[in-house]
């Protein structure tokens, strides 16, 4: 395999395994509580303990991942583009004959 076909490929490998990813588990750990939902604090003899929830997540642990979310932005404007076709005239029970 040539060097470029070699090149080119990983990016393309990659993608495709993260677009996996995003499909088959949309949530990902939070960065900053590493999935805990929380800090860790430590009292005056060092034990930890529960702190605050964390504010990034609101407590539950979970980020929605990149290529999801952008997933579903491409999804809400693909489904806000589409229209009906509009009835014809006379398909409405109502309309004006003339």
């Amino acid at each position: 395999m040539t060097p470029f076909l070699l090149a080119s490929a990983c990016p393309l490998i990659v993608t495709l395994c993260y677009i996996g990813l995003c499909a088959g588990s949309p949530y990902g750990d939070c960065r900053r509580c590493h999935g805990m939902g929380h800090a860790i604090k430590h009292d005056r003899k060092g034990r930890a303990k529960r702190g605050k929830d964390c504010r990034r997540c609101h407590g539950y642990g979970k980020r929605l991942r990149v290529g999801r979310r952008l997933y579903n932005l491409w999804l809400r404007i693909y489904r806000e583009g589409q229209t009906d076709t509009p009835k014809p005239a006379s398909a409405h029970p109502f309309a004006k004959k003339g």
